[in-house]
């Protein structure tokens, strides 16, 4: 879809840092999107205006209210991308510091007794802060089976484990290892449905930068991002908290507002960098829309974003002009099948008698970077039940392009066929 837009695609290589070449090494094709995207030029220079700057929040001085102004600025912009007129917005240290928290709160604040539940296809993010409230809470912590044959998680299968004491339960948005997404807001329904006052929270840094967030829509209490995994910086994660997640006894300032979920001074510079992606965001989507509204436009850009890289993933699963596709190369599974519809812009792969840090090198020798995902406390409740060591992920953005698929595919098919004559 944005190669339709004559030109496009070059523009949006443009805004970004590094597209075609790591500092460090020298020209290489980015397949690591999932494990931190790269990050837009106007967030590299926000964060270092805002570093050099001495003063700090609430203080009787022009640089101080300019600050203030900043982050009450960005903060309307995060309500927006999420879609999130209600409930709070803040940032804290990371994506996964915010969902432990997130989850700690609704855990202590939720009525005594009854379960915790999540799903084995969960980051360990969440699925470790449950398991460790369930645990300090005498409470039994429910894992609802993914299924390894899609690599995702359905509400049936959420359906079966659905009980009236429901406390807390968590939902992974996409999954980090497989790519595929999960239908949250059916999810959250039928929990709904089984225990009203269950506390939900979202684990959505994964699903950020390849579809839209509504969390008006969603009907839960919570929900984290990590912003360097969608065009931002490392050093802060965004979180959302409903108002009767606030509502609830948590860690905060004796004598301090009620309602605020921020331990500290933050860093300004992150809220401004974060008004820098949302202002990427609108400024994709008014190529796509002829309105105004900036939620429309985050809308059109998240369109057009998920069609992009459908047709990024579809020529690497099943070919680029005369190139073979992964589904057509000797020895290649595919985590979740080639045909999914849940994928978002994520190819993991094995290949039988190849061992995955070996292909890693392998590509990496041909300048094409992508990542090992092993068995082990990451990514073991994926590659365990499939009986698998370890894969290769190879993880796209909508700044990729068909000419860096097509090379990938091209030395796919050179390093496997010297693996066979080896």
């Amino acid at each position: 879809m944005l190669t339709q837009k004559p030109g496009l695609l070059d523009q949006i290589r443009d805004r970004f840092a590094h597209v075609e070449s790591c500092p460090l090494t020298g020209p290489r094709i980015f397949f690591e999107n999932a494990g931190g995207a790269l990050t837009l030029k106007t967030v590299v220079e926000t964060s270092a205006t805002f570093a050099a700057i001495p003063d700090n929040q609430g203080r009787d001085n022009p640089a101080s209210k300019e600050l203030v102004r900043v982050i009450d600025e960005a903060k309307a912009a995060m309500r927006v991308f999420l879609n999130a007129p209600d409930g709070h917005v803040f940032v804290g240290e990371s994506g996964t510091e915010i969902l432990f928290r997130l989850i700690r709160t609704a855990a202590g604040g939720a009525a005594e007794g009854g379960t915790l539940l999540g799903s084995t296809l969960e980051h360990p993010a969440s699925r470790s802060a449950m398991a460790h409230w369930a645990e300090r809470s005498g409470r039994s912590h429910v894992l609802v089976p993914h299924d390894d044959a899609s690599g995702t998680v359905g509400v049936d299968a959420y359906r079966r484990h659905l009980t009236p004491d429901l406390r807390v339960a968590t939902i992974l948005h996409t999954s980090p290892v497989t790519g595929m997404a999960v239908a949250v807001a059916e999810i959250a329904e039928a929990i709904r449905e089984a225990a009203p006052d269950c506390l939900i929270i979202v684990d959505g840094i994964q699903h950020a930068s390849h579809g839209h967030i509504d969390i008006a829509s969603y009907g839960i209490d919570g929900y984290a991002i990590s912003p360097y995994k969608v065009f931002s910086r490392h050093g802060y994660g965004i979180g959302w908290a409903s108002e009767r997640l606030t509502a609830l006894p948590k860690e905060q300032l004796l004598g301090g507002p009620a309602a605020n979920w921020e331990l500290g001074t933050r860093d300004t510079g992150s809220y401004a960098t974060f008004s820098d992606v949302v202002d990427y965001f609108a400024w994709l989507g008014r190529h796509f829309t002829g309105s105004s509204d900036r939620r429309q436009q985050i809308e059109a850009a998240a369109a057009a974003i998920h069609a992009h890289e459908k047709d990024l993933t579809d020529a690497m699963l099943f070919g680029s002009g005369n190139l073979k596709g992964l589904t057509e190369l000797p020895g290649v599974t595919i985590i979740g099948g080639a045909e999914n519809p849940a994928r978002e812009g994520l190819v993991a792969l094995m290949v039988d008698g190849l061992d995955s840090g070996d292909l890693v090198s392998a590509l990496r020798e041909e300048g094409i970077r992508v990542h090992i995902r092993k068995n082990d406390h990451y990514s073991g409740n994926i590659l365990d039940p499939l009986g698998q060591p370890s894969c290769i992920r190879v993880s796209l953005c909508h700044y990729n392009s068909q000419q860096e698929v097509a090379q990938f595919l091209a030395a796919m098919a050179d390093i496997l066929g010297e693996h066979k004559a080896a």
